[in-house]
């Protein structure tokens, strides 16, 4: 028995004594080295997050966004796609989080937190498709392409989409922002895609090839975006094309802030109206000059001025004292069908005469989508009783002979709305808005630098009137030129330019995007062929 059991032994594989070392290493030692690193990259990826979004206003920090994506490529570069996954929804997190926080400044945290995880899961797939493309040669090229897929994803689905917090948005102070007005959002977006996936190229093949030709050619990536912005310069200008123009912005405050700052809504008409009014005591007296036209922000008038005689008599006495064109934002009430939040352009003769519907509804703000479900999460939605409903065509009201363009609030971070805008006439974009929700939040800044990335786009003057504040008059060149402070009553009267120019972004529209979008796809079609191809050489 004794040699049967030594016979056995000598024929079974010897096994290492715990802690002995092999010929393939320690596992025990391999995988808390690879759990460490996988750590790392997730805390970095996290941390990339959050410095794409140190880099939005208020904080003029633009130069942020190329390291936090220079950041975010070390973290995915050669990664494989559920890992590239996971590490874009960590940096979608770090950066989404913070940034839509005031999305629950009155609701609470669970509609913050589901907005953020599910824009966040957008980034998640773009890091899934970067992690793939960075097997490529050239590879910062087809990543700067994704992340602008992922981008115009997000701006389109789900529930119309939410386009908030593009890589463009965060640039109206940067060295790229003229791009805009050559290829829009999406080619401004793929600039500093492209000089933070560059960078991180540049600093690694430098690292470990500082003599090579490819070191140089990774170079290049930094630098050819940084060269085409400022190539690009020229295509921005505020030159008065048709002349000039005073126009006014009226701020009139609101009585409370949150949720219930329209519990007393005809206070918040009122309050424009006074502010109005006193402007027109102002210009008889000499003490401003009088405007060509006047722009009321969204929501002004939440009472329906079609059916509500007193909040007829109170526009029509305000129109009437400053004696020229006034833009209402009111909240019309048809007794059939959805609400309509709808600029209407009233005359100081002919009293109301065009409107236009705003055409981008807010989900979970205007209009409720799945609201039995998503009552189980908030209460908040019946807030909302009646939903708005979306209009159909672009609104440019003829005031004083000028084309003034109306993009209501939502609608400024979408690049089709504010793009037909300016293609159906409009000499100067009007962005009427209501942040009043939102308190002293971030919120109005962060839609404030869209406002000016877009009057660079389409070369416009953008006025922006809020009920609340900031309220702004920005020149075409992307310049704020006057601006009021938050929750107080006021008016900006301003001598502004008309411009009909359209610039190659507005001509061009969405095809640069697509052109990326093709970019994007190519290497990943390339990636594919080169796998189905290595499985049939095998």
């Amino acid at each position: 028995m004794s040699s049967s059991v030594t016979s056995a032994a000598r024929n079974e594989p010897s096994k290492p004594a715990c802690g002995a070392r092999t010929e393939a290493g320690s596992p025990p030692a391999a995988g808390l080295k690879r759990k460490g690193a996988g750590a790392v990259r997730a805390l970095a990826a996290a941390l990339a997050g959050v410095l794409l979004h140190l880099s939005f206003p208020p904080r003029p920090l633009w130069w942020l966004a190329p390291l936090a994506l220079a950041l975010l490529a070390g973290c995915l570069h050669g990664r494989r796609a559920r890992a590239g996954f996971g590490l874009g929804f960590l940096a979608g997190l770090g950066f989404l989080l913070p940034l839509l926080v005031w999305t629950g400044e009155e609701v609470g945290p669970v509609p913050w937190l589901a907005l953020a995880a599910v824009e966040a899961l957008f980034i998640g797939l773009a890091g899934l498709g970067i992690a793939l493309v960075s097997r490529l040669p050239a590879w910062p090229l087809f990543a700067a392409a994704v992340w602008v897929a992922g981008e115009g994803l997000r701006a389109r689905a789900p529930f119309g989409g939410f386009p908030w917090g593009k890589l463009a948005f965060g640039q109206a102070d940067g060295v790229f922002t003229p791009l805009a007005a050559l290829g829009g959002t999406p080619l401004l977006s793929f600039a500093v895609a492209l000089c933070g996936f560059g960078l991180y190229e540049a600093l690694r093949i430098g690292r470990a090839h500082p003599r090579r030709a490819t070191a140089a050619l990774a170079a290049l990536t930094v630098a050819a975006p940084i060269g085409a912005g400022l190539a690009a310069r020229p295509l921005v200008s505020d030159t008065a094309e048709d002349g000039t123009v005073v126009a006014a912005v009226i701020q009139g405050n609101v009585p409370r802030l949150g949720l219930d700052f329209n519990s007393q809504r005809r206070q918040v008409l009122d309050n424009h109206a006074k502010r109005t009014i006193q402007l027109a005591e102002d210009v008889k007296a000499g003490r401003a000059p009088k405007p060509d036209f006047v722009v009321w922000p969204e929501n002004s008038s939440d009472l329906d001025p079609y059916s509500e005689p007193d909040a007829y008599a109170v526009i029509d006495k305000a129109v009437k004292a400053i004696g020229v064109p006034v833009a209402i934002g009111a909240v019309v009430s048809p007794e059939t069908g959805p609400l309509r939040n709808t600029m209407i352009l009233w005359d100081p003769v002919g009293g109301p005469t065009a409107t236009y519907d705003k055409r981008k509804i807010q989900p979970f703000g205007e209009r409720i989508p799945m609201r039995s479900f998503v009552r189980l999460f908030s209460s908040d939605v019946d807030r909302v009783r009646r939903d708005f409903g979306p209009g159909k065509d672009p609104g440019v009201f003829d005031m004083a002979g000028s084309g003034v363009g109306m993009v209501t609030c939502f609608e400024a971070a979408f690049d089709d709305a504010v793009r037909s805008t300016v293609r159906d006439g409009a000499q100067v974009i009007a962005v009427p808005s209501n942040n009043a929700t939102f308190g002293r939040t971030q919120m109005t800044y962060q839609q404030l630098a869209m406002d000016r990335i877009r009057a660079v786009e389409h070369s416009r003057t953008v006025l922006v009137p809020v009920t609340s504040g900031v309220s702004a008059v920005i020149r075409p060149d992307g310049r704020i030129v006057r601006q009021t402070k938050m929750f107080t009553a006021d008016a900006l009267v301003t001598e502004i330019p008309l411009r009909s120019t359209e610039t190659p972004a507005t001509r061009l529209g969405p095809l640069p995007e697509y052109v990326l979008l093709l970019i994007a796809a190519g290497g990943l079609g390339g990636l594919l062929t080169r796998r189905i191809r290595a499985r049939r050489s095998a």
